[in-house]
């Protein structure tokens, strides 16, 4: 059974100064995407796809490097478009977000809509699972499209309450890559 392994990155660099797509991954966020290597070793990871924010390919270009793979962008699986905002403050995101999935219809603070974000990243996951080749896939994405993923993988509303454990992203979860049933899910790396 080919699987695909969506990844989200691990740590960010968060920097007010910076747009948030240019964040690359802070050392504690390189050193996890390292560790986690040695569990993708068990898998056969023949192709990766990440988004074109800096701290997707970040994590892409240590998997791609250990694995002898090479890794495509993909605009379509990058965050929710959230430029109208750009930096948050920790608090103030989360409210933001909380409100971003619990309306799914409507723009929070000028936020693209969850429903909006959920088709763009469901139509980029097909195109990837229809050209990726035999094996298994490696998608290295962001939190919000996990979980709006994850969403439609289990035929569910649009809820956080289906975002990934803990804090600092570096959370992973399968599917089958020929019906879309999940195979496992959160776990943190």
């Amino acid at each position: 059974m080919a699987r695909v392994i969506f990844l989200t990155h691990a740590d960010a660099i968060i920097d007010p100064k910076i747009p948030v797509p240019d964040w690359g991954l802070s050392s504690r966020g390189q050193a996890r995407h390292c560790d986690f290597n040695k569990a993708l070793q068990g898998h056969d990871i023949r192709s990766i796809y990440c988004s074109t924010e800096r701290k997707a390919v970040d994590g892409a270009s240590i998997h791609a490097a250990v694995l002898g793979v090479e890794f495509e962008t993909r605009v379509g699986l990058g965050e929710n478009d959230r430029s109208a905002t750009g930096y948050l403050p920790k608090a103030e995101f989360e409210a933001t977000a909380d409100a971003f999935f619990a309306t799914p219809d409507q723009s929070v603070c000028r936020w693209e809509r969850a429903i909006d974000a959920q088709t763009r990243i469901v139509g980029a996951v097909r195109d990837v699972t229809d050209s990726a080749v035999t094996g298994d896939t490696l998608i290295v994405s962001h939190g919000g499209v996990g979980c709006l993923l994850l969403c439609h993988l289990l035929g569910a509303p649009i809820s956080r309450s289906h975002d990934q454990p803990g804090a600092g992203g570096g959370c992973r979860y399968s599917f089958n890559r020929t019906n879309w049933q999940i195979v496992t899910g959160w776990q943190v790396i």
